[in-house]
Formats: C-alpha cells, sequence, structure tokens
C-alpha cells in the first residue's frame, strides 16, 4: 500500500469562522476599555463630591476657668542652713585630729587640738608682768596716802600760822612759808594720785593682755560651731598652722544639713503671689517615690532688672538626712491666683504672622476662629489673659486649610482599660 505524495491545499481555518473570532474579541476589548472609562469617571465624580463636602474629624477638648491655685515648677538647689569655713586662730602644730570628712558633730564638739608652746610662754611671762604692775600699784597708793598726810598737816599748820601772824605772835615770813608748803604738799598729793590711777590703769591693761592670751590658748581647741556633718579637711597631725591668715584654706568645712535651703528663681508671672509661708514641694530625679515639703521663709522681695526674676528661699527640714547639699531638685510652688484665667493646651493654639487665635466648636459642629492673648506658657499648656472666658470646646492640632464656618466631627477618645472617662477630647461625635 502505498502513500500519496499530493499536496494538501486546504486552508488552515475557514475564512469566516477567523473573522468572527476577530469580531468577538475586538468587541469585548472595547467594552472592557468603556467599562473602565465609566468607572473612572464615576470614582473622580465621587472624590470631587467627596473633596467638595469634606467633613474632618477632628479632636477636641473643652476648657475651663481656672480660678485655684497656679502650680508652677522651678529648677533649684539644696543649699546648707548654715556653712562654716573653720581657720585657725592659734599658730602651732596640730597634735591631735578627732575628726574626719563625713563625721556628725555637735556644737562643741572637739575637732582638733593645736600645740603652740608659744602662748604658753606669753602667758606666763604675761601674768609675771601681772605681779609687778599690781606690786607697783601698791607702792603708788601708800605713795599718794603719805601725800595725803603731808598735805592734811601743812593745812593745819597753815591755819595756825596765819592765826599767830595776824595776831603778832608770827611773822608774815613764817606765815608766807607755811603756805607755800600747803600748796607743795598739795600738788604732790595730785601727783601721787595720779601715780596711783597710773599704776592701776598698768595692772587692767596687763590683765587684759593676759585675757587676750587665754583667749588664744583656748584656741588651740577646735570645735564645732553647731551641729551638722564635717565636709572637708585640709590638714592632718603634724602639719604647722598659722593664725590669723587671711583667705588661706580653712582646716575644716561643716554644715548644718539638719535644715536644707532650696534657692529659686521665681519669673515675674509668678513672682506677684508668692508671699512667706507658701507651701512648696520638693522632688529629686533620683528619688521619684519620695516627695518633700518645705515652706518658703524668705525672699528677696524685687526682681532682679537682668532676669525679670524673684530669689526666693524654701526651708525644708531634714532631721533625717533623706537629701544631701548641692541637689538639683523639682520645686512645685502652689501660686495663688490674682484673677481667674483659662488654661488651654498649647495643641489647641493656633499662631500666625500677627495674632495667636483658636478654633471653637459651636452647637452646629462649625468653628469659629477667636483671637486669644497668651499670660504665660507652661510648656504644654498657656495661660489665657483675653479672648476665652471658660466652657468653650477647642480643636486640637487643627489643620493648616481649617477655616470659619467649617464643620467638622469631634473624634472620641480612645479610653484606657482603667477609666472609662475620656483623657482629652470630648466623646461627642455628631
Amino acid at each position: 500500500m502505498t502513500q500519496s505524495t499530493e499536496p494538501d491545499d486546504r486552508p488552515l481555518f475557514p475564512p469566516r469562522r477567523f473573522f468572527a473570532y476577530v469580531a468577538i474579541v475586538a468587541t469585548a476589548l472595547i467594552a472592557w476599555g468603556i467599562y473602565g472609562h465609566l468607572q473612572r469617571n464615576a470614582a473622580a465624580a465621587r472624590t470631587q463630591n467627596d473633596t467638595l463636602n469634606f467633613v474632618p474629624t477632628l479632636r477636641a477638648v473643652t476648657v475651663q476657668r481656672e480660678d485655684g491655685p497656679m502650680k508652677l515648677m522651678l529648677p533649684g538647689q539644696t543649699e546648707p542652713i548654715d556653712i562654716a569655713a573653720i581657720h585657725a586662730r592659734a599658730t602651732g602644730y596640730i597634735a591631735q585630729r578627732l575628726v574626719d570628712i563625713g563625721s556628725r558633730v555637735h556644737k562643741g564638739d572637739l575637732l582638733m587640738q593645736i600645740s603652740a608652746p608659744d602662748l604658753d610662754a606669753q602667758l606666763a611671762q604675761a601674768q609675771a608682768q601681772l605681779v609687778q604692775y599690781q606690786a607697783a600699784e601698791v607702792e603708788a597708793a601708800a605713795q599718794a596716802r603719805q601725800a595725803e598726810a603731808n598735805t592734811s598737816l601743812a593745812r593745819v599748820t597753815n591755819g595756825r600760822t596765819a592765826v599767830l601772824a595776824k595776831e603778832g605772835w608770827q611773822s608774815h615770813q613764817q606765815a608766807d612759808i607755811t603756805f607755800q608748803n600747803l600748796n607743795a604738799q598739795s600738788a604732790g598729793l595730785a601727783a601721787a594720785e595720779a601715780a596711783e590711777k597710773v599704776a592701776a590703769a598698768n595692772v587692767e591693761a596687763q590683765r587684759a593682755t593676759i585675757d587676750r592670751v587665754q583667749k588664744l590658748i583656748g584656741y588651740e581647741r577646735v570645735t564645732a560651731p553647731f551641729d551638722g556633718v564635717v565636709t572637708s579637711r585640709s590638714v592632718d597631725v603634724g602639719d604647722l598652722v598659722t593664725a590669723d591668715v587671711n583667705g588661706g584654706t580653712p582646716l575644716f568645712t561643716v554644715q548644718n544639713d539638719n535644715v536644707l535651703r532650696v534657692s529659686v528663681q521665681v519669673p515675674q508671672s509668678g513672682a506677684v503671689g508668692v508671699h512667706d509661708g507658701l507651701d512648696a514641694e520638693l522632688s529629686v530625679p533620683e528619688m521619684p517615690d519620695q516627695t518633700v515639703h518645705g515652706t518658703i521663709s524668705r525672699s528677696s522681695v524685687s526682681l532682679s532688672n537682668l532676669s525679670r526674676t524673684m530669689t526666693v528661699e524654701i526651708d525644708v527640714p531634714d532631721p533625717r538626712h533623706r537629701l544631701r547639699a548641692g541637689l538639683y531638685v523639682n520645686v512645685t510652688l502652689d501660686i495663688p491666683r490674682v484673677a481667674p484665667t483659662v488654661v488651654v493646651p498649647d495643641e489647641a493654639l493656633v499662631f500666625d504672622s500677627n495674632t495667636v487665635h483658636v478654633f471653637v466648636v459651636g452647637t452646629d459642629g462649625r468653628v469659629s476662629s477667636r483671637s486669644v492673648t497668651v499670660a504665660r506658657d507652661f510648656g504644654t499648656e498657656s495661660e489665657i489673659r483675653q479672648g476665652l472666658q471658660g466652657g468653650e470646646r477647642l480643636v486640637l492640632t487643627p489643620p493648616a486649610d481649617l477655616a470659619s464656618g467649617a464643620a467638622i466631627r469631634i473624634a472620641p477618645q480612645p479610653t484606657s482599660p482603667s477609666s472609662s472617662q475620656p483623657a482629652i477630647a470630648d466623646a461627642q461625635p455628631q
């Protein structure tokens, strides 16, 4: 059986069927294109409509009128209520040192003993000179009594001679001699009395010298001026110290930390309401679980021309020594308000080139711009002096394109698991 070698002249696809397939595909593509175009036009129309009728959802907060104390937090530093740099008042060598850095001392406790043999020798010499001056005083007193007796005798003799000379029993020359003798004895009495006073003054001066030397000897004992703690020591046993050296290194530094003094600078915005006796609360960043209370004890009254601040000092009793001198602390003052004000979050403020304003939400859900005057800035909140009365609902973080008359929705504030109350915004969606 043999195969035929003649070529097959039949077409691959029938012509009518081929054109039918092409028409179907072209019609499908055109229909798909028309459908996509219609969808894009519908989406654009919806977007345009949403843009024209867009109502943003924003957070809002209702501000209240504040008439209670204003909390003001300021930085401060703890200082001891008393601090003394103890210098040497006696020249000598350190014979004994009884305390060191960190030692707790009480008033009058012996800190150091100085050996000063020169002062002991000066005291002995001064006491010997006192004995000499006392003997000279006794001698001067005796001479004064003798001069007083001689003057008395000369006065009697002169009176008798004057009578006898008048009656002719004595010559006038003898009367003149007795009168001049009385004058001489009177002058001798005055000189003796003056010498007696000089001797007494020498005795008193020498006693004062002895007292001074004895006080200097007392300075050989260096004692604590008050209760406190030794914070520095610059000498040791055997060192030579010199008395009355101005500007020298102190032997010890003692601080009274039973009461600490905290100095803060209160700005002008809070200085008006600050007064002595006002309570203050202190916190230390390194001691988050402890809060210390004190009271304002004194202030500079006037404000500095350079910083416009007033220096205020707060006394903090600390008998248990929980705090240390030199700590950085945060001081919170509850300053009475001079007049009621409105405090708003800084998120609600909008700053432009000329004014500061806020957006107030009306009852109809539309906002209106209102200019305000900021009295003071607390960091995250600001006190408003003019523009708000309290009770207004303000938009937080308003968008840049928000304008007066625009409608908004109030976003509900998510509540925490432990509280069902909103933290910032009003949960009142429209």
